[in-house]
């Protein structure tokens, strides 16, 4: 694989959306050239893409200098300077790639430059059942190999399966799961479907749980999948909205622990007793708001796949505004040495790649 590091420039949109409004970019990605972007929009920035042709590529974390990338077939993308090395996993429950589901998230382990341990999320089948699993691995000559399953049977479907990982600045690992194209279970505690799980890094239930000898930490979620803190230990996560009609309602909640986000019975400003309302909603403009990443300053950045964008949320104004665009479909961004990190996701089956795709870029934050 060739590995390209050159400067781009891509349109910064700038102007602030009113009111719990999002305009997503109105022209696809492979339709635009920087250059009438350019006119359009008055802005630029310098924007570096770091590697390319990248397999749908899902998660990114780092040590150091390094980069690591989960890709959906059930591969890691290692960057090192101008090499990326593609490492082999393996997995004890066969990898099941089929719609959203695959090889998800990624998140490296606190000692991994001792350990060499990490923690991964990928899609299975078990009799005919679709199912996900959270999972230790080790990183070898050969590549990663799992050591431990922390969690398994979490619902899963063809679509909804959730995947972020992360660990919170609590040190435990918090998972997002989706509802599995079954709406109801999200408000059933005896699943896992539809929720923020919350776990020890070896698998067990913290004691300070939301609710006694379970993993649940907050409920009601449709498809979450990006979460992230600020410094000082606030929670946040973005999730989408129903499909269909009505669309859109894409959300940005702050996570409160055994809190309830009401899907499927309230979406938008609709209001019930006992249900958080999200700090912000896209009103019937759709995003797909994958992850988040949050900046020096207390920014929420936001990976949009179907805005194909990287949206800047204020949570003290709520405000939302597009940073960057004309890139495709974006799933993963995360702030790391002063630099906004952004993964594209343009060979995901939904979106229409260019050549080159997909490509991890950053820009100055």
């Amino acid at each position: 694989m060739v590995l390209l590091v050159l400067s781009l420039t891509f349109t910064l949109s700038l102007t602030a959306c009113s009111q719990g409004k999002i305009k997503p970019p109105d022209t696809p990605a492979n339709k635009e050239t920087p250059e009438s972007a350019e006119r359009e929009s008055g802005k630029n920035a310098s924007v570096e893409v770091l590697a390319e042709g990248l397999r749908t590529p899902w998660a990114l974390d780092f040590q150091g200098s390094t980069m690591y990338v989960s890709e959906r077939e059930g591969t890691i993308a290692k960057i090192e300077g101008t090499s990326v090395k593609r490492q082999e996993v393996r997995l004890r429950k066969p990898l099941l790639s089929e719609g959203e589901g695959g090889f998800l998230g990624f998140v490296l382990a606190p000692d991994f430059t001792v350990s060499k341990l990490a923690f991964a999320y990928h899609t299975y089948k078990d009799n005919g059942t679709v199912w996900n699993r959270v999972v230790v691995l080790k990183e070898n000559a050969g590549g990663w190999t799992e050591q431990q399953a922390l969690l398994e049977r979490i619902p899963g479907s063809l679509n909804h399966n959730g995947g972020r990982l992360a660990l919170g600045p609590d040190k435990q690992l918090y998972v997002t799961t989706g509802d599995s194209n079954v709406p109801d279970l999200a408000q059933d505690l005896s699943s896992l479907a539809g929720k923020i799980l919350r776990m020890t890094s070896d698998g067990q239930v913290p004691k300070d749980n939301p609710f006694p000898e379970s993993y649940v930490y907050s409920y009601g979620h449709r498809n979450s999948q990006g979460i992230a803190w600020t410094s000082d230990g606030a929670m946040y996560a973005s999730e989408h909205g129903p499909s269909g009609s009505p669309a859109g309602h894409d959300e940005m909640n702050r996570i409160q622990a055994g809190a309830n986000y009401g899907w499927p019975l309230v979406i938008g400003d609709e209001r019930r007793e006992g249900m958080l309302p999200p700090l912000y909603h896209t009103g019937r403009e759709a995003i797909a708001p994958s992850g988040i990443a949050i900046g020096g300053n207390g920014p929420i950045y936001v990976a949009a796949l179907r805005g194909e964008a990287l949206f800047r949320y204020e949570p003290e104004t709520k405000s939302i505004n597009a940073v960057l665009q004309h890139a495709g479909r974006l799933r993963d961004v995360k702030v790391h040495g002063g630099y906004v990190y952004v993964l594209t996701n343009n060979t995901d089956g939904r979106g229409v790649p260019k050549a080159g795709d997909d490509r991890l870029m950053r820009m100055k934050e």
